[in-house]
Order: structure tokens, then C-alpha cells, then sequence
């Protein structure tokens, strides 16, 4: 018999491209297994999933809304409208275990499969567990993390340090940088600066490209930059006026980027922080102030600590973040230590690990 396996969560590229690479993994090892997702109608997941080549059910859940509180009203209704939806789900597809990696739809899909006894796993990318996690980490088979020092948030003896899953592509980085330059249509005679807020955009970060993109450019720097749909309008005129910039609210082609690029500002969600050390690229982190528990902090520091990035505080974005990407492009021996630095902490074969671990449980 075929075994079935759900796999819920979503919210952000940083959840739904691990749980992708998570459901390759399974496939490769095992190509009769049958992956059902569930994620939350109208996020990112009901677009990217099904372009991956499988199968999700959306449910009508919304998270906690910390800036508006009224809006919170009609959250104990559709926690309870999700649960029949994820029982409904059950009925039909009888998986044989369940898999969460964070996002709203993780904790009613994990925690109806906790109460019917289907084996769960969690997979933790942030260095600073969600809240939804821990309370789902006590009654988990295992809980996969990206970093050690976990045991603050779940039971010790059901961790399994894996590190985060990186997409295929930017796993096997097989593209030269002169051909990936080209694809962007830029000069392979100059330092090129890859800015990235995320899969949803950085106002702060791009706000300061859009005040400073002049001093970049003087410098002899060439940017290529995912605005997100913030402030994109703005950046594509300056792309049109500049053919030293590339601009796109997204970058499909994710390891074209990496490969082209010499330096890096970015978001320090945890995906990006995984496929940075990928890349090998020297990056300055721009952590999303308003991430729970500050938790992208905490990911950037633990890249930072290690002499392996710089930060630059949100609020401090305008003023600071071009002036040390210069400062960084002028410093070849601090760009060779962050690559060298990077290089260690680099894990490109988690979605295997993570994989093997769930079948040979289950």
C-alpha cells in the first residue's frame, strides 16, 4: 500500500519552499507515495503549491492580527469552521502521518492528527520556535530544527537538528555567474548587489535603494532587486532609467540571483538565511522588525556572531544600509572571510534528512 502523507503550512515562500523540498524528497525516495497540502485560502501557498505539481485544499483561517485587534473578533469562528474543514480533509484522504512547517493551517491540520494518534512532524525553521510549534511539539513524533539550541522549545529527545530545506535549484547552484549576469541583461565587470526583502517585499530596504540608488551607482555597483509589491512601481522607473538596475516584484529564477550576485541585502527570514549559506554570498541582513518574538534578529545574529554578515537595523535602513554595502564592496578580505564563513554553515541535503526520518518512522 501506498503511503499518504499531508503536508500543512504556508504563509510565506519561507515555509512553502521547505515543504516543497520536503515533498520532493519523500517522492524521490519513495515515488508511490501520494502528498496532499493544506494551507490557508488566499495566501501564497494556493498559487506556489499547485505550480509545483500537487494537490491543496485551502482552509478559512486567518492568524492572530497584532496591529488591529477588532480584527481578531471572528477568529475563534473560523479556528472552529477549520477544524471541520481539516476533518472533512481527514475522512476523505486517510493520511498516514502529517507533516507542519509553520503558517496558519499548520495547527489545526497537526493538532486533529494529534487527536487521532497519525504520527506528526514538525519542521522549526526559525531559530526562535512559533508559538503554535511548542504547544504542537509536545505531542509531535519529531520535531525537525534548522539550528541547534532548541530545547528551550520542545521535548530534547524528539529533536533532530536537519537544517532548513533549500529549493533544488539553489541547492545544486550550478550556474556561472557570467551566465546568470546575462540572464539580467548586467555587466560581468562589476560588483553586483542582489537586494531581496522576502517573498512579500521590504518597504525599508527599498526605500533606501530608492534615496541612495545614485550613490550605488557612482560607486560602480549594479543592483538586482526583488522589490516585493511594495514600492515596486517606483523601483521599475529607476530600472528604465538605469540599465544598471534590475528590478521585479519577484524572482522566479531564484538561483540566477544568487549566482550573480557578489553581495547581498536581504530580509532575515529564515529560508533566505538557509539559501544565503547556500549561495556563500556575503550579506548584509535587514531583520523584519515586526516578525513574532523578533525572531529574525535572532536568525541574523546567529550568521552575525560568527563574522559570516552584517545588520543593519530596520529603522536605521535609510540612512545606513547603502552606505555599508559600499563600505562592503571597497573590503574584498571581509567578502572573502563571510564566503569562507558561509561555506561551513552551509546544508544543502536537509529535505533528504528530513525525509528519511519520517519514512523510517512511520
Amino acid at each position: 500500500m501506498s503511503k499518504k502523507m499531508i503536508i500543512a503550512g504556508g504563509g510565506t515562500g519561507g515555509h512553502i519552499f521547505p515543504a516543497i523540498a520536503i515533498a520532493h524528497a519523500l517522492q524521490q525516495r519513495d515515488p508511490s507515495i501520494q502528498i496532499l497540502f493544506v494551507g490557508a485560502r488566499g495566501k501564497m501557498e494556493m498559487e506556489k503549491v499547485p505550480e509545483a505539481g500537487y494537490e491543496i485544499k485551502g482552509l478559512d483561517i486567518a492568524g492572530f492580527n497584532r496591529s488591529s485587534l477588532i480584527k481578531n473578533i471572528t477568529l475563534p469562528f473560523k479556528l472552529i469552521k477549520s477544524f471541520f474543514q481539516v476533518r472533512k480533509i481527514f475522512q476523505s484522504f486517510r493520511p498516514d502521518a502529517v507533516i507542519g512547517v509553520g503558517g496558519y493551517s499548520t495547527f489545526p491540520v497537526l493538532r486533529y492528527a494529534q487527536s487521532k494518534g497519525i504520527p506528526t512532524f514538525i519542521h522549526e525553521s526559525n531559530s526562535f520556535a512559533g508559538k503554535a510549534n511548542i504547544m504542537l511539539g509536545k505531542n509531535a513524533t519529531k520535531v525537525f530544527t534548522a539550528t541547534d539550541g532548541m530545547e528551550r522549545f520542545f521535548p530534547a529527545e524528539k529533536i533532530l537538528v536537519t537544517g532548513n530545506p533549500v529549493r533544488q535549484a539553489i541547492g545544486a547552484m550550478n550556474t556561472g555567474r557570467e551566465q546568470a549576469l546575462q540572464y539580467f541583461s548586467l555587466s560581468p565587470d562589476k560588483l553586483t548587489v542582489l537586494v531581496v526583502g522576502g517573498s512579500l517585499g521590504a518597504r525599508s530596504i527599498n526605500e533606501a535603494v530608492i534615496a541612495h540608488i545614485e550613490d550605488l551607482l557612482k560607486a560602480g555597483l549594479q543592483v538586482i532587486w526583488q522589490t516585493g509589491k511594495t514600492l515596486s512601481k517606483e523601483a521599475m522607473e529607476i530600472a528604465v532609467e538605469h540599465r544598471e538596475v534590475w528590478a521585479n516584484p519577484f524572482i522566479t529564477e531564484m538561483q540566477y540571483a544568487y549566482a550573480a550576485a557578489d553581495m547581498i541585502v536581504a530580509r532575515a527570514g529564515a529560508m533566505t538565511v538557509a539559501e544565503i549559506c547556500v549561495a556563500k554570498k556575503p550579506v548584509i541582513f535587514v531583520p523584519y522588525p515586526f516578525a513574532s518574538e523578533d525572531h529574525q534578529t535572532v536568525n541574523a545574529l546567529q550568521l552575525v556572531n560568527k563574522g559570516a554578515a552584517w545588520m543593519v537595523k530596520d529603522s536605521d535602513a535609510k540612512d545606513q544600509v547603502v552606505e555599508k554595502v559600499i563600505a562592503l564592496a571597497k573590503d574584498a578580505a571581509t567578502r572573502r572571510y563571510m564566503s569562507e564563513t558561509l561555506a561551513g554553515l552551509s546544508v544543502t541535503d536537509a529535505d533528504k534528512r528530513v525525509a528519511n526520518e519520517i519514512l523510517k518512522t512511520i
